[in-house]
């Protein structure tokens, strides 16, 4: 049995939410929320409330038990890109692209 939630479109760029992925992948709930507490990124921010809502889906959904769940899987995919111009000089125009992600977590029970 697996609860899984997902973030579409966070405004914050795939290689960001990357590193701090790899932090918490295959750890246990408490271990994953404590390391995310502690890491100053700003992609901590949206994993944060990701994985609250990943638990509550386990509890709620699923009725699993908070003690035995571990992070799974979890990864990031990128999502639609903005593109935006900043004016440069001498008349030119330069190409600003924000991108976005579409972040996926993945809780199990620990056997």
């Amino acid at each position: 049995m697996e609860a899984r939630a997902i973030l579409r479109r966070a405004r914050i760029a795939p290689r960001k939410v990357q590193i701090v992925l790899d932090l918490i992948r295959n750890k246990p709930v408490d271990v994953a929320m404590a390391t995310l507490k502690a890491t100053p990124k700003a992609a901590c921010e949206y994993l944060e409330k990701l994985l609250k809502s990943a638990i509550a889906n386990a509890e709620n959904n699923h009725n699993m038990s908070r003690d035995n769940l571990y992070v799974a899987e979890c990864f990031v995919c990128p999502g639609p890109v903005m593109k935006r111009i900043m004016p440069r000089a001498q008349g030119r125009a330069f190409r600003i692209l924000k991108r976005t992600s579409h972040i996926t977590l993945v809780l199990r029970e620990m056997e």
